[in-house]
């Protein structure tokens, strides 16, 4: 693998480590010319699945529109990148699955089960991807889901 620092092929694996329930691998590298260590990931390459839109456009699952989506509504909470790449993988490795007959999925199901998974780990992440995602025009609807949060607890 090309050094990202000097541009030289040498390096040498120093840690692995398994993600994504064994689909993808993490691997630290270091340069053998420079010493630069970096981080390079291997994932299996599966057929892309189609995502249905509300308006019924189809278009290629792009996981980093989901990266951006959670990364907005997590922005400045207390989560590590790597717990958000973990969210990531979890939401991607159930959509794939879900989508595996028709070789689609509604874009409302990966907005639920964003929905889903942000109310158990932090609540305002929760709102801000909630009003993002359901459209909110005006207070009354923040206010409604802060209260329907509240009533869950």
């Amino acid at each position: 693998m090309r050094c990202p620092h000097c541009g030289t092929m040498e390096d040498k694996v120093i840690d692995s480590r398994t993600l994504a329930n064994g689909a993808a691998i993490r691997r630290r590298r270091e340069c053998v010319s420079c010493g630069y260590r970096f981080t390079s990931y291997e994932k299996i390459d599966e057929k892309q699945f189609m995502v249905v839109k509300r308006d019924g456009k189809r278009e290629p699952f792009d996981r980093s529109k989901l990266e951006r989506g959670i990364g907005r509504a997590l922005e400045k909470r207390p989560f590590s990148r790597m717990q958000i790449e973990n969210l990531v993988n979890e939401i991607e490795d159930e959509t794939a699955i879900l989508s595996k007959g028709a070789g689609e999925i509604p874009s409302a199901v990966i907005g639920e089960k964003v929905l889903e998974m942000l109310e158990g780990m932090d609540k305002v992440a929760y709102i801000r991807f909630a009003s993002v995602y359901r459209q909110f025009g005006n207070l009354e609807e923040f206010v409604r889901e802060i209260n329907k949060l509240g009533s869950a607890t």
